[in-house]
């Protein structure tokens, strides 16, 4: 081991002691130490991977630093120096995130444990301590949220954030305004209690009209007197007592004051108080479309887009949804990491935790992250991932509204989120492609054989990313040569690590306007260069419409999902729309090169390198011999060209 390297071994009984304490171990870094000035990137990066190549491999949790000593990323590893080097390799296989935190660290530290539950433990505490900018953050400053009862005759029931007021009773807390908001909702239906905003009894009149609300019974009106404050004050009594016991032990205490009211003749009461009671049972039904097997469980799902993420909580409780969360977060690249991160960021700023979390996919140290909420609950706890069922049906309605939500923020439609999300589904990929690349091919008998490439990024086209490919290798007519060659043109320049924004990554998807014959064809050129990207083709029907996406071992259908259908026909149209356009204008140059070889002097790399210059023939044929001369041309061939085109060419 390294000179002078100090390692801090932390058993878990002073893990757990100290951890909250706002204890940071420190080793081996130096906060107060200056860099020579003109120390280049490269020496940054060889230092710390020289630095990251001495750790042990041993678990524990390891802390970057920017220059200013500021904490930007804490993370976990089973064996440290497996995990840190590699964040200073190569940056190919890099995402953005990792790349740009990389490109901050001026030095790291690492805290060795005695288990990699113990690290996990470590790492949940330091990031709820420190909120690194580089770690998936969930702001915990939302407040909580009561329901609150004012004093009085005229008790007023209505949402709060804080409970400043010492006349009233509160309800609550509740984590979001999600529930409040619900429960206020029905709580005003059933017992008929005032939507609006008027104070009682000042607003009180006896000659006044009531609104629409009491003529569709939602509410009593009080402010046209139909009701007296005795009454009133037995509807908020009750309306309580609702809120405080539930849906249950109100109808049970109804039922008992229905059937007493009955006894002694009071058929009107009776009454309201049997639509009371059917009010109640028939939000409980409602609600029972949301019922669960599992009463208490958690649901989480992802949505995520280049530019953003969304982190959607379901909160069941007595087989209900209760509650929601929502989580808006920067790009996240590695899907079952980001659960995983978000799993431990979530969890770790609760006490309340349910024996059961239901994620919508892979979600990396699965079973390590179930020991770890057993240890926060006190009982057993597990994460899974349903594969069908209606807990499958759960996490399809929490997905749906976390792309929702992520499509409201990005300003774009939830079809753009929704067809990747299916589209990963029927491709059985890990992960919706963020990146999709199309590839054609247009040529007319072989004469004029090009290809076009197309970008689609989180579902919309990047034009700036498209590339235009002429055929090398051969001559004629070839379509499927020609996909092979473009194809491992594209992944040469990939390989050779290209600055160009296109090639110099590697996409999620790779989409074919071909058949099986150029799917097996560009196959064996991603085997033979070791690349390993999803391959399909794009199939149409008689029609020229999109009818399905095929690989060498099967056709999948696609029209029965719309949002599938609608992005790969989307895809297919551009890709197809940019290289027949590229082959036009090809056409189109060579007819130019084909009609300035006819004058005297031009041959054809003069006359490709007039078009280069002056974009258009007709630029040409207006352009006077000065003109000619400055872009190159030698003065008696000028001369010639101003003759042809003014017809006085001998």
């Amino acid at each position: 081991m390294e000179r002078g390297v100090k390692i801090h071994v932390i058993p878990l009984s002073a893990l757990t002691r100290h951890a909250f304490r706002g204890i940071l171990l420190i080793c081996n870094y130096d906060r107060t130490a200056e860099r020579v000035n003109g120390v280049t990137a490269d020496d940054r990066i060889m230092r710390l991977r020289d630095k990251a190549n001495k750790l042990p491999l041993l678990p524990g949790v390891y802390i970057m630093h920017a220059k200013n000593g500021e904490i930007i990323y804490v993370g976990k590893a089973k064996r440290l120096k497996m995990r840190v080097s590699q964040y200073f390799r190569s940056d190919r296989r890099h995402n953005d995130k990792v790349r740009k935190m990389v490109s901050s660290v001026e030095d790291f530290e690492y805290i060795i444990c005695d288990s990699e539950f113990e690290a996990l433990i470590l790492e949940c505490s330091l990031i709820k301590q420190h909120m690194p900018k580089y770690n998936i953050l969930l702001k915990d400053d939302k407040g909580y949220h009561y329901i609150k009862i004012t004093g009085g005759d005229w008790p007023v029931i209505s949402a709060s954030f804080d409970t400043d007021d010492k006349n009233a009773e509160y309800i609550g807390p509740y984590i979001s305004g999600f529930v409040v908001n619900r429960t206020m909702d029905e709580v005003r239906k059933i017992f008929r209690l005032p939507q609006c905003s008027k104070s009682f009894p000042q607003c009180v009149n006896r000659h006044a009209r009531p609104c629409l609300n009491y003529f569709i019974k939602n509410c009593s009106a009080p402010c046209a007197a139909k009701i007296s404050a005795a009454e009133y004050r037995e509807s908020v009594r009750q309306a309580v007592e609702f809120l405080k016991g539930g849906s249950s032990q109100s109808v049970s205490e109804l039922k008992k004051q229905m059937l007493l009211a009955s006894d002694r003749l009071d058929f009107e009461k009776a009454a309201k108080l049997r639509d009371r009671i059917t009010a109640i049972e028939k939000i409980g039904d409602r609600q029972k479309i949301y019922s669960s097997t599992y009463k208490r469980q958690d649901i989480i799902a992802l949505a995520a887009a280049n530019e953003a993420a969304c982190f959607e909580v379901f909160i069941f409780k007595d087989g209900k949804l209760c509650d929601r969360e929502e989580f808006l977060t920067d790009a996240v690249y590695e899907l079952p990491q980001a659960r995983s991160e978000f799993i431990r960021r979530y969890y770790s700023m609760r006490d309340d935790i349910p024996p059961r979390v239901t994620v919508d996919g892979e979600t990396e140290d699965r079973e390590l992250l179930g020991k770890w909420l057993s240890e926060k609950r006190g009982s057993t706890a597990v994460v899974v991932v349903p594969e069908k069922g209606e807990q499958e049906r759960l996490v399809t309605m929490c997905r749906s509204n976390a792309s929702e939500r992520l499509a409201q923020s990005l300003g774009r439609h939830m079809g753009q989120t929704a067809g990747l999300d299916e589209l990963a589904r029927l491709l059985s990929l890990k992960e919706p492609p963020k990146i999709i690349e199309s590839y054609d091919i247009s040529n007319t008998a072989g004469d004029e054989n090009v290809a076009g490439m197309v970008v689609f990024e989180n579902g919309r086209p990047q034009r700036k990313a498209y590339r235009k490919f002429k055929i090398k290798s051969f001559s004629g007519q070839d379509d499927t040569r020609s996909m092979a060659e473009v194809l491992e043109r594209r992944f040469t320049e990939y390989k050779n690590g290209s600055d160009d924004e296109s090639f110099g990554r590697l996409p999620d998807l790779i989409l074919l306007d071909g058949g099986k014959g150029q799917i097996s064809a560009v196959e064996r050129v991603l085997k033979k260069m070791d690349i390993d990207v999803p391959l399909f083709g794009m199939v149409k029907d008689s029609k020229h419409k999109t009818r399905a996406v095929t690989s060498l071992g099967e056709e999948i259908a696609i029209k029965a999902n719309r949002s599938v259908y609608t992005l790969v026909s989307t895809i297919q149209e551009e890709v197809h729309r940019f290289a027949i356009g590229y082959h036009r204008q090809s056409r189109s140059k060579n007819a130019y090169v084909s009609k300035l070889t006819e004058i005297e002097g031009v041959g054809e790399a003069r006359a490709k390198k007039l078009l280069l210059r002056f974009k258009t023939l007709s630029a040409i044929q207006s352009a006077d011999k000065e003109t000619l001369m400055k872009a190159g041309i030698p003065e008696n061939v000028a001369e010639n060209i101003v003759n042809y085109f003014s017809g006085t060419e001998q």
